[in-house]
C-alpha cells in the first residue's frame, strides 16, 4: 500500500508539471495547421478565417472556413469541412459570407465556384456553377449594397456551346511569346485571359462580363459609392520588354470604357480606395533606372486625377512585405493591402524591415509615420472594420496565429491553431547576431541552437542561405531551422548584402556582382561563430535554396572548409538559365547584356565554370516540374560534371514538384526533402553511413 501511495504521488506530481516535451521531427510537419486569410465582419465583432490542414494520407492541403470573436477568451468554430474551402468575405449587413469552393467530379478537383453561407444557419449553396461559370470563379468582392458580388475567370464564350461528338481539344501548343509558363502555374494560354464579371447576388441571373480583351485584370475593389471597380492590369502586349509598369484602372459596374485611375512610373501592388472615395492608397515603386532591387514604398492619388505621392520615401523598409520562411500558409494565402481609418485620414499598412514585420499608421496628408506594433514577429496580414483590427503574425514559435490589436499597439491572441501540438514539443527561439563584414558594413543574422543547447560543446554547424536573392530571412517560423537545431546542429541564417528591408542601397550593392561579395559577408558570419567555439571547424555544411542554391554552388567553388554542401533548386549556368527560366531577363537587371553579347559575364559568375574546383561532397535536389530554376540550368548540370571528375555527389528529383517545393510542395515531399538534407549533413559531417547515397557505385 506504501509503495501505491508512492507511486500515485508521483503521478499526480507528473501531471501537475505536465508530460515531458519531445523534440520536433520532420514528420511533424504533416501535424501542421495554417490560419490564413482572416476576415473581420462589417460590425467588428467575428472574424472568419481559413485553416489549412494536411490531409491523413499526407498527400494534399486541405481548406475549411473558421470562425472566432474578435476579443479574447471565445472558442472558435468551424463553419465548413471543405476540403477546398476559401476566400471568405463578408455581406455588407454581416448576415452572409461568401466564399470560394472547389469541388470533385469523376475523382479530378473541378474549378471553384461561389458559394454563400448564411450565418443564421442552413447550408451553402451555389451561386455560380459550371454552366454559368466553366472555368470557374476567383478573387471575390461584395457590391457596398450587398447586391452583387465581383469576381475574376478566364472563362471564354465558347466554354459555353457544347462539344460536338468525336470533337476533341487539341493538346498542341503554339508558341509565340517568350513568356509561355510559370512555375506553379504550368503553361500559358494567350487566348485565354482573367476578366471582371458581376454576378447578382440573389441568383437567377447568369453573370454579367465587364471587361474583355487580351490583357488580363485582377485584384478588383468596389468603389465606395458602388458605381465602379478598380482593378490592377498591365495593358502592353509582351510587356516583358519593357520596365515593369501596373496601373489601378476602373470600369464602370453596369459595364463601359476603362479608365485610368492611377499611374506611376513603375509597378503598382496592392490597392485600396478610401471611405470618402477621394483617395486611392496603393503600394508600388518608382525608378528612372533598371535596378535589381526596388523597395516598396505607400503612394496615394487623388481618384479625381493627378500625380501620385509616395508618403514613405524616408523610410527604410518594404511597405507591405514579408520575411522568407517555410511555413506560411501553403494554400489559402491572402497578402496584406493598405487598409483606411473611417474618416479616410489615416493609412494602415506593414512594413517588413530588419528581421520584422510589424503595422504602422501613416498620416496620408502629411506622410507622418507612426509605428502601431513592435515586436519580434512577422505580421503577414491584418483585416480592420469598426474600428477593430486583427493581424496574423508567425514567430520563430507560432505558425500562424490571430490577434486582436488594440490601439495601443498591444496583441491579445484570439487563435492558439498548433497549440494541442506544440504542447507536446520543445520549441527555442533564435539568438540574434551582428557582426562586421570584411569591409565594415554590418550584416544581420540569427542562430538557432540546440534545445540541449551545451556551451561547453562545440557543434555542427549548418549555414543555411536564403534565395532571392532579395529576400530576408527574420523572426518567423522555420520548421527546417528548428528541426535541424533538433537533430543536433547549430543553424546559422544570414541576411547578407542584396537582403531585402534594409534600403535601397544594400539591396542594390549586389547588382551585376552577383555571386560575390555576399558570399563574402556568410563566411564573415561563419567566421564569428568559429571564433566563438560555438561549432567545430571541422564540421560545417552549408545549404539553400534558389537564390541560396547560387550562392551554395558558388561557396564550394571559393573554399573547400566545408565538409558537405546541398544546393537546392539552383542556378549553376547563368547562360542557360537566361534561355529557359519562366520569367525573361530583358530587361538588364541582374546582367547588363545578353549571354552572347557578354559570354565571360556570365561564365565568370557561374558556379558551372569553376566545377573543377569543388571537391565538398554535394547533395542537388531538384523539382522536376521548376521552371523558375530548371534542373538542366542548375543542380542537373553540376552534378553530371562533378561525376565526370569522380566526386561525391548526388541528385535527389521530386516529382511533379515545382520551385516552391520546400514551402507549399506535397506535404510528403516536403518531409522527405528535409530528411535527404539532414541525411546527407549526417553521413558527411557526423559519420553516419547511408546507403541510398552509395548504391550502384564503382568501388
Amino acid at each position: 500500500m506504501k509503495r501505491i501511495a508512492i507511486l500515485l504521488v508521483f503521478c499526480f506530481a507528473a501531471v501537475l508539471q505536465g508530460a515531458p516535451k519531445r523534440a520536433i521531427t520532420e514528420t511533424d510537419l504533416l501535424k501542421f495547421k495554417w490560419a490564413a486569410d482572416p476576415q473581420l465582419s462589417p460590425d467588428g465583432a467575428q472574424v472568419a478565417y481559413v485553416v489549412v490542414n494536411v490531409n491523413e494520407k499526407g498527400e494534399r492541403y486541405e481548406t475549411a472556413l473558421w470562425l472566432v470573436a474578435s476579443t479574447p477568451g471565445a472558442a472558435p468554430r468551424q463553419l465548413t469541412h471543405g476540403p477546398r474551402d476559401s476566400a471568405p468575405r463578408w455581406s455588407p449587413d454581416g448576415k452572409t459570407i461568401a466564399f470560394l469552393r472547389g469541388v470533385e467530379k469523376d475523382g479530378k478537383p473541378q474549378p471553384p465556384q461561389i458559394y454563400l453561407l448564411p450565418l443564421a444557419g442552413g447550408e451553402p449553396r451555389a451561386l455560380t456553377n459550371d454552366a454559368t461559370t466553366p472555368k470557374g470563379a476567383s478573387s471575390i468582392a461584395w457590391s457596398p449594397s450587398g447586391d452583387r458580388i465581383a469576381f475574376t475567370a478566364t472563362t471564354r464564350p465558347d466554354d459555353f456551346q457544347p462539344k460536338k461528338d468525336g470533337e476533341r481539344e487539341s493538346d498542341v501548343r503554339v508558341v509565340t511569346q517568350a513568356e509561355y509558363r510559370e512555375d506553379n502555374d504550368g503553361y500559358a494560354d494567350p487566348s485565354r485571359n482573367t476578366h471582371l464579371w458581376v454576378v447578382n447576388a440573389e441568383g437567377g441571373d447568369k453573370p454579367l462580363q465587364l471587361t474583355s480583351g487580351d490583357f488580363d485584370e485582377f485584384n478588383q475593389a468596389w468603389s465606395p459609392d458602388g458605381t465602379r471597380i478598380y482593378f490592377l492590369s498591365t495593358r502592353t502586349a509582351e510587356s516583358y520588354y519593357d520596365a515593369p509598369d501596373v496601373n489601378v484602372y476602373a470600369v464602370p459596374a453596369r459595364g463601359g470604357e476603362l479608365t485610368t485611375v492611377a499611374d506611376i512610373h513603375g509597378p503598382i501592388g496592392a490597392f485600396e480606395p478610401s471611405p470618402d472615395g477621394k483617395w486611392i492608397a496603393f503600394s508600388g515603386w518608382e525608378s528612372d533606372t533598371t535596378r535589381s532591387y526596388n523597395e516598396s514604398d505607400l503612394f496615394v492619388a487623388a481618384i479625381s486625377g493627378g500625380a501620385a505621392r509616395n508618403v514613405t520615401s524616408s523610410l527604410d523598409g518594404d511597405v507591405l512585405g514579408g520575411l522568407a520562411a517555410d511555413q506560411h500558409p501553403p494554400r489559402a494565402n491572402r497578402g496584406p493591402r493598405p487598409l483606411w481609418s473611417a474618416d479616410s485620414k489615416t493609412i494602415y499598412v506593414t512594413v517588413a524591415a530588419k528581421g520584422v514585420s510589424n503595422l504602422m499608421r501613416v498620416d496620408a496628408a502629411s506622410g507622418r509615420i507612426e509605428p502601431w506594433t513592435r515586436g519580434n514577429r512577422e505580421t503577414l496580414t491584418y483585416t480592420r472594420a469598426s474600428g477593430r483590427t486583427v493581424v496574423l503574425v508567425s514567430t520563430p514559435t507560432i505558425i500562424t496565429d490571430l490577434f486582436s490589436v488594440d490601439d495601443k499597439g498591444t496583441l491579445a491572441q484570439l487563435t492558439r491553431v498548433n497549440d494541442a501540438l506544440f504542447s507536446e514539443l520543445t520549441l527555442t527561439e533564435p539568438e540574434e547576431l551582428w557582426f562586421d563584414s570584411f569591409d565594415g558594413r554590418k550584416i544581420q543574422a540569427w542562430i538557432q541552437k540546440p534545445p540541449d543547447y551545451d556551451a561547453a560543446k562545440q557543434y555542427p554547424l549548418i549555414l543555411n542561405i536564403h534565395g532571392g536573392p532579395h529576400a530576408a530571412y527574420g523572426y518567423t517560423f522555420v520548421h527546417e531551422f528548428q528541426w535541424m537545431a533538433a537533430k543536433g546542429y547549430v543553424v546559422l541564417y544570414v541576411n547578407p548584402r542584396g537582403s531585402s528591408s534594409y534600403g535601397e542601397e544594400f539591396g542594390n550593392v549586389i547588382q551585376y556582382k552577383y555571386p560575390g561579395d555576399d558570399y563574402k559577408d556568410l563566411m564573415a558570419g561563419v567566421d564569428v561563430l568559429v571564433a566563438r567555439k560555438l561549432v567545430d571547424p571541422k564540421k560545417l555544411g552549408v545549404t539553400g535554396g534558389s537564390g541560396g542554391g547560387v550562392l551554395t554552388n558558388w561557396t564550394v567553388t571559393q573554399t573547400d572548409r566545408f565538409a558537405a554542401a546541398v544546393s537546392q533548386r539552383s542556378i549553376s549556368d547563368w547562360a542557360s538559365w537566361w534561355y529557359t527560366a519562366d520569367f525573361t531577363m530583358f530587361q538588364p537587371m541582374w546582367f547588363q547584356k545578353t549571354p552572347w553579347q557578354d559570354p565571360r559575364e556570365f561564365a565568370s559568375r557561374s558556379a558551372i565554370t569553376y566545377v573543377d574546383r569543388i571537391h565538398t561532397p554535394m547533395m542537388f535536389i531538384e523539382g522536376e516540374s521548376d521552371y523558375r530554376t530548371p534542373p538542366s540550368a542548375g543542380g542537373e548540370a553540376l552534378f553530371r560534371a562533378l561525376k565526370y571528375l569522380h566526386r561525391p555527389t548526388v541528385m535527389v528529383r521530386f516529382p511533379n514538384e515545382p520551385h516552391e517545393l520546400s514551402r507549399s510542395g506535397q506535404p510528403w515531399h516536403r518531409v522527405e526533402r528535409l530528411q535527404h538534407i539532414v541525411g546527407w549533413f549526417d553521413m558527411w559531417l557526423l559519420g553516419k553511413k547511408n546507403e541510398a547515397y552509395e548504391k550502384g557505385l564503382r568501388r
